[in-house]
C-alpha cells in the first residue's frame, strides 16, 4: 500500500508566487523615469525598492533553505523574478529588455543559491517525525 504523504507541489508553487508578488509590491507599480535637471535619466526604480524587493525575498529563502529545499528556493525565487521581469519590461520595443532579464535570473539564481547553501548549512536539520506503524494485515 502507498504512503500518503504532503503534497510538496503547494510549497514549491509558493517559492515562485511570492516573488511575483513581491516584485509587483516593490517595483510594479513604479514605471516612471526620473529626468534630472542636468538632462540624465534614471529609473524607473529607486534603490530602495530593490533593497525592500531583496529584503522581502530572504523570508521564503530562509523557510525554504532551513527545511532543506535548497532546490526549490533558489529555482522558485529565480522563476518568481525572472517571469516578472519578462512581464514587466517585455513592452520595451528595443529588445534590450531581454538582456536585462537575463541578468535578473542570473544574479537570482547565483545569489540565491549562495544563501541557501549558507543557510542549510548553519541551520540544525528538523527531526524526523515518527512514522506510524500499521499493525498487522
Amino acid at each position: 500500500m502507498r504512503s500518503h504523504r504532503p503534497l510538496k507541489l503547494i510549497p514549491s508553487l509558493l517559492l515562485v508566487l511570492v516573488p511575483v508578488a513581491a516584485w509587483a509590491a516593490w517595483l510594479g507599480w513604479d514605471q516612471r523615469r526620473d529626468v534630472h535637471p542636468d538632462g540624465s535619466v534614471t529609473g524607473p526604480y529607486e534603490a530602495w525598492q530593490v533593497a525592500g524587493l531583496v529584503l522581502t525575498l530572504l523570508a521564503p529563502v530562509y523557510w525554504a533553505a532551513s527545511r532543506r529545499h535548497v532546490a526549490g528556493a533558489v529555482l522558485g525565487t529565480t522563476a518568481g523574478l525572472t517571469t516578472a521581469a519578462w512581464y514587466d519590461w517585455s513592452d520595451d520595443a528595443s529588445g534590450l529588455f531581454a538582456i536585462g532579464v537575463g541578468m535578473v535570473m542570473t544574479a537570482s539564481l547565483v545569489a540565491t543559491y549562495a544563501l541557501s547553501t549558507l543557510i542549510a548549512s548553519v541551520t540544525s536539520p528538523r527531526p524526523a517525525r515518527p512514522q506510524p506503524r500499521i499493525s498487522g494485515r
